[in-house]
């Protein structure tokens, strides 16, 4: 009789186990869940990039210089190997189908407002751009290809 009272000892303990250990998970995602839905709405409700109006361009450009790649928001850094089409062109291609340029230095995206007419000239290379920036856009000012 006593071995099966240790065996029945033995199921109640790792069933009580496992629902603790299942308590604590849902906790800890229920947590996370909270913490995401209030960033994204703390990120909703600031500055979004697609709101932003473009600084009109004066004579001399005034503001801070950024340096990176110029791209799309489609595919980023990373264009489509199979479409045979090089970065520049699928920027392009993305832009007129809906993306917006964007300036990519190293782990920093940065969308650019304004300017669509010098940054087609340059996507898909390194360039210099000056602006302003607001958040996580920039109100391009000028662009130019980065010299080395």
């Amino acid at each position: 009789m006593r071995k099966h009272r240790s065996w029945l000892s033995l199921v109640g303990f790792c069933t009580g186990l496992v629902l603790a250990a299942s308590l604590a998970f849902a906790t800890i995602v229920a947590g996370a869940s909270v913490a995401l839905a209030d960033h994204r709405a703390d990120a909703a409700s600031g500055d979004d990039a697609r709101n932003v109006t473009p600084a009109t361009p004066s004579p001399q450009p005034t503001g801070t210089a950024f340096s990176g790649m110029i791209t799309d928001s489609h595919c980023g850094a990373r264009h489509m190997r199979n479409s045979h089409q090089s970065s520049s062109e699928c920027a392009r291609a993305c832009f007129r189908h809906g993306a917006s340029y964007v300036l990519v230095d190293g782990d920093r995206r940065y969308t650019l407002v304004g300017g669509e007419a010098a940054l087609s000239k340059l996507a898909g290379e390194r360039a210099n751009v000056i602006g302003t920036r607001q958040g996580d856009a920039i109100l391009v000012n000028s662009a130019s290809a980065a010299i080395f």
